[in-house]
């Protein structure tokens, strides 16, 4: 029987094994997240404290993220992941035997769930890539969409089943599940044997990797694009996930287990998105999907602000799921189709950075200011934030070469080699630490000046994106044919890796320029810094 298109990458048996103990592990952070939520109710109920362990577990990620993407990037991702699941099942183990002994205060519950956020934030980048690893890139924008409905799946029963433990064997119980189920994650990478594929060239270094990641976030515009709407949406949208726990028990006056069912109804209107996800690419752009979703997500918010009932609740919290999902899948789609593998860990830390550190913030901003106003007046304000940030983050385009790394159907040709470097300068280029200056000559006719430049945008982008540290054009003053392009990058082995890391669109943009050109036959030249301390006494020798 064909399967949906919803559910196509499941068809695929590793991601399928990937998916599902991502959603046991999944189902396990909700309960955690329930249980800790609840429980800062009872051992100090202040708005700013009970929306921090919000912030205790996003934390983290704003700050590790990047070099964790960069470790990622660098070391065997699938060991790399099997470190991080240990230390989650420590930190977990942990939480759940302090709670059960009674030992557990209001400052250990923080610090316990940081210690579990340290090692989310440094799974997140190279869980990521692995997953794209595991289907072909015309599954890549479905699974995922589908992690997001594994992830709200186990949104929409763990908080309820969280809950219910917490009703009948208190938190401990909630912890000690989650710690537990972090196995499953282990069972299936010790069962997975991912192909190695070693390099000619050493691997990078940690920080050179960072810094590059960096540049080839600044220069892809979709990635670009994601980040300002991610923060948007999520800097406004965090207010919810702060202060549900203290509007169930301080507004609506009910339990934990309303508090757990809230949350799965969140995820239940989550996974529906995340389902009908693929018919709304059909009619809409990405751009537009999350527009939508905003607006279902804020329309969610105001219902909660002035919810008297339980039921309304309820339905503010759907729609608020049905937004969450959509936009967070889509969004995040964008930025990983827009990153090719060599960078992909990176880049995606770098989004992380961006959507965790918006809810951070606002998780610390919407809980000072419930203190100060009130809960409902600060889901009002919050609501209102977001309608504005919808509107001031629609002209960032996720559509405009969001697939701009998937293959062509034309392949561009192969960029001029430089000349081979001189024998006598062969180990002086392989052991240099210094910077490598390239540049490029080009002869254009004065009538495509304007076309040239605009082709020339494109490929500073182009060179920023495989590790350019700066990039200049300069102009002939005296000959208005003449040109000149020069940019440097941090050492020779990062030079030898642009080739790796010059995408199809990126060489189609080269080529573009190299069409323009006029005369002899185009013929990059490359210069290696000398430090003067090292060069012979002129005097002496």
């Amino acid at each position: 029987m064909a399967l949906p298109s919803a559910l196509l990458p499941l068809r695929h048996p590793l991601f399928r094994m990937l998916w599902t103990a991502n959603v046991v592990v999944s189902l396990g952070v909700w309960m955690q997240n329930t249980g800790a939520g609840w429980l800062m109710t009872s051992l100090d109920p202040d708005p700013l404290v009970v929306s921090m362990v919000q912030a205790a577990t996003i934390l983290p990620i704003f700050m590790l993220a990047l070099p964790a993407g960069a470790i990622a990037d660098i070391v065997d991702r699938r060991v790399f992941i099997l470190g991080t699941q240990a230390w989650m099942l420590f930190a977990a183990s942990v939480l759940a035997l302090l709670t059960y002994t009674g030992h557990m205060t209001s400052w250990g519950l923080l610090a316990l769930t940081f210690c579990i956020g340290i090692g989310t934030a440094m799974n997140a980048p190279a869980w990521g890539s692995v997953m794209a690893e595991s289907v072909p890139r015309q599954d890549l924008a479905q699974a995922i969409a589908l992690n997001g409905v594994g992830f709200n799946l186990a949104r929409a029963i763990g908080p309820a089943l969280a809950g219910f433990l917490v009703l009948f064997g208190g938190p401990s119980f909630a912890f000690g599940l989650n710690a537990v189920s972090y196995l499953a994650i282990v069972g299936v990478l010790l069962s997975w044997h991912r192909r190695h594929r070693p390099s000619k060239l050493p691997r990078e270094h940690f920080l050179s990797a960072m810094r590059v990641g960096v540049r080839f976030v600044r220069f892809t515009p979709v990635m670009r694009s994601a980040m300002i709407r991610s923060a948007a949406f999520f800097g406004a949208a965090s207010a919810p996930w702060a202060l549900l726990p203290l509007i169930v028990h301080d507004e609506l006056h009910l339990g934990a287990g309303t508090f757990g069912a809230l949350l799965g109804l969140m995820g239940a209107g989550g996974v529906t998105s995340g389902l009908l996800l693929p018919q709304f690419r059909r009619h809409l752009s990405r751009s537009n999907i999350v527009l939508a979703s905003m607006l279902s997500s804020g329309t969610g918010m105001a219902l909660l602000s002035f919810a008297p009932h339980w039921s309304i609740a309820a339905l503010a919290m759907v729609l608020f799921g049905l937004g969450w999902v959509a936009a967070a899948s889509v969004i995040q789609g964008a930025a990983q189709l827009s990153a090719p593998p060599w960078v992909r860990a990176r880049a995606l830390a770098i989004y992380q950075l961006a959507s965790n550190g918006a809810m951070v913030a606002g998780t610390f901003f919407w809980g000072w200011l419930g203190r100060t106003i009130g809960l409902s007046s600060v889901m009002v304000v919050a609501t209102c934030a977001l309608f504005v940030f919808c509107l001031a983050a629609r002209n960032f385009s996720l559509d405009a070469g969001a697939d701009s790394m998937a293959a062509t159907s034309v392949i561009a040709p192969a960029p001029p080699k430089p000349e081979a470097v001189a024998p006598e300068l062969v180990s002086v280029v392989e052991g240099a630490r210094t910077r490598v200056l390239e540049w490029q000559k080009y002869r254009i006719d004065p009538v495509d000046r304007d076309a040239f430049l605009a082709v020339m945008a494109e490929v500073r982008d182009a060179r920023g994106r495989a590790g350019a540290v700066n990039w200049q054009l300069y102009e002939d003053v005296a000959h208005p044919e003449g040109w000149i392009e020069i940019w440097t990058v941090e050492t020779w082995t990062d030079h030898l890796r642009e080739a790796m890391r010059t995408s199809e669109t990126d060489r189609t943009a080269l080529a573009k320029a190299q069409a323009l050109h006029q005369g002899e036959p185009l013929q990059p030249a490359r210069y290696i810094a000398v430090h003067p301390h090292r060069l012979p006494d002129p005097v002496h020798g």
